[in-house]
């Protein structure tokens, strides 16, 4: 009677796994995932049924390279956009600064605040940039020395020195930003250009 059993709890595995596949194929751009485990001889199948359907408006594109700040501010209303560029560090006790950004809304840096909290994307630094990108720009940031982790940043700040592809990054005091230094091919990517 056991074998019977077991054999009968294995043909309905089976024919659930026929089923799920071929309504699978039936329904074109769908697909169905279908695990099935065996634990501690404990028999069981679980159908996971997970739905997508592709829509070529909302795929992801791959990023196109830009070899200017011109060219990339330029691609980036319709593409994500990579560029690289120069990395500096700045604080608001800079000479000539003012403990305020030079975009609006204008948030007060002087009390150590770095960063900025983005409607769409959270929990980002803040930097300034040339006055061609747009204040309220979301840059990706990667391949720089002080972090193995790409992160988000907002531009929000502008400056005299601030020209083409350097971006200077906001830290809580000079003396902090030291940590940058001047560094080459950061890879900047735009993933929102302007508010």
């Amino acid at each position: 009677m056991k074998k019977f059993l077991a054999a009968m709890r294995l043909r309905f595995i089976f024919i659930m796994f026929v089923a799920v596949a071929l309504v699978a194929i039936a329904t074109g751009n769908k697909h169905y995932k279908v695990t099935t485990y065996d634990m501690n001889r404990t028999k069981s199948l679980e159908a996971v049924h997970i739905v997508s359907k592709y829509d070529a408006s909302v795929a992801a594109k791959a990023p196109v390279f830009a070899s200017s700040l011109l060219e990339a501010v330029s691609l980036a209303a319709d593409n994500d956009v990579i560029f690289n560029g120069t990395m500096t560090g700045y604080g608001p006790d800079c000479v000539g600064c003012s403990g305020r950004v030079g975009c609006a809304p204008y948030p007060n840096v002087s009390n150590g605040n770095i960063t900025y909290n983005d409607a769409s994307y959270g929990t980002v630094r803040i930097v300034a940039a040339d006055a061609s990108v747009p204040c309220g720009t979301i840059v990706k940031i990667s391949n720089v020395t002080f972090t193995d982790e790409p992160f988000y940043a907002i531009v929000l700040d502008r400056g005299g020195a601030i020209k083409g592809t350097l971006f200077d990054l906001l830290f809580e005091t000079e003396q902090d930003a030291l940590i940058v230094g001047r560094q080459k091919n950061v890879q900047y990517e735009i993933q929102r250009l302007g508010w």
